[in-house]
């Protein structure tokens, strides 16, 4: 009887993410997945970038979720414009529910002053949710004796696919950044049960600060402390990740805070705290790999197993010159 129960309560969680209240992919090395973060860092280095990224979230749990995303961004300097071409895809539960996005980006590098600039950018995508209804099993299924298949009115709706359109502006300098991002903007219909339900926009705040130790040194033997956070808002809903790295190349340690707690509660009993995520990095010349952990502190604590990061990043092509002259860096994180 128990294992029944199981059943109908894992169909119904499952249900529920597939009628629009699904998150989008958490990574916490966001700057490690830089064109999923915002289509501003689109052809954000010197020359051409090959990014892979996978997160293992909650493993200990029977539906952990896992996000795998892969993406080619290049800077044309004769046009002071970046694009990139992206990949991702998010699966969560015994059914499998999928979320699968490939999309294109572009930005315009706009010089403000010598040392400030500005990157707007959009982004078009073409996205895919999927769910395989024959792993679930549902309430009328449930027999004392035997598990009756599924009817075929549920399979008829396994996947529907939508345009999703993305906004964002981003300025830096030498040291500092900050950008907004707008995400949904067209409010794409996710549903797969044939009802209306559409994906909220999405709001990103984020920025950060870099302070160099050793300013008169190469960049191959960077020590500098950067600051940086990102706040997200979806409907009701919203997040801060506030967190410090430390750099002495090749080495690179992270340490973040996911959360805003004592400012609100969703629940009463349900603080608004995730995790606290561990870091660390290795920059060969032209490769940057990156892993990270994290611990969570939420109701889940000695349930979830936490989340695995895992982050390859490849630079190259990084000799071109920006009409004549070194292209100012965004001076944020690789992870």
């Amino acid at each position: 009887m128990m294992k029944k129960l199981l059943y109908i309560i894992t169909a119904i969680v499952i249900l529920s993410i597939s009628e629009g209240k699904a998150q989008d992919p958490q990574l916490s090395q966001y700057y490690a997945c830089p064109l999923y973060l915002a289509p501003s860092f689109a052809g954000s280095t010197s020359g051409s970038r090959v990014v892979m990224n996978y997160r293992n979230q909650w493993p200990a749990i029977n539906v952990a979720y896992q996000t795998y995303a892969v993406s080619f961004d290049h800077y044309f300097p004769a046009q002071t414009s970046g694009m990139g071409l992206f990949f991702n895809k998010d699966v969560a539960g015994s059914a499998n529910l999928s979320t699968t996005n490939i999309g294109l980006q572009y930005t315009y590098n706009i010089k403000l002053t010598p040392q400030w600039y500005m990157r707007p950018a959009l982004q078009m995508q073409i996205s895919q949710r999927k769910i395989d209804f024959e792993k679930l099993i549902f309430y009328e299924q449930l027999t004392f004796s035997q598990i009756l298949p599924i009817n075929s009115e549920a399979e008829t709706l396994e996947k529907i696919s939508y345009m999703d359109f993305t906004f964002s502006l981003m300025a830096f300098g030498v040291n500092e950044w900050a950008g907004i991002v707008f995400t949904h903007m067209n409010k794409p219909n996710e549903s797969l049960q044939g009802h209306i339900a559409e994906i909220p926009g999405q709001f990103k705040f984020f920025g950060g600060k870099k302070f160099s130790h050793n300013k008169l040194v190469n960049a191959e033997n960077e020590r500098s402390v950067t600051a940086s956070f990102l706040y997200k808002s979806q409907k009701k809903f919203d997040q801060l990740d506030i967190g410090m790295y430390w750099a002495r190349k090749p080495i690179v340690l992270g340490f973040w805070y996911r959360g805003i707690p004592g400012f609100k509660h969703y629940a009463p009993g349900f603080g608004n705290h995730d995790a606290v995520s561990f870091m660390a990095g290795y920059h060969l010349p032209e490769v940057k790999i990156g892993y990270s952990y994290d611990f969570t502190v939420s109701r889940l604590v000695g349930r979830s197993g936490g989340s695995h990061e895992i982050s390859i990043i490849y630079e190259f092509f990084q000799n071109q010159k920006a009409k004549g002259r070194k292209k100012v860096i965004v001076p944020c994180p690789k992870f």
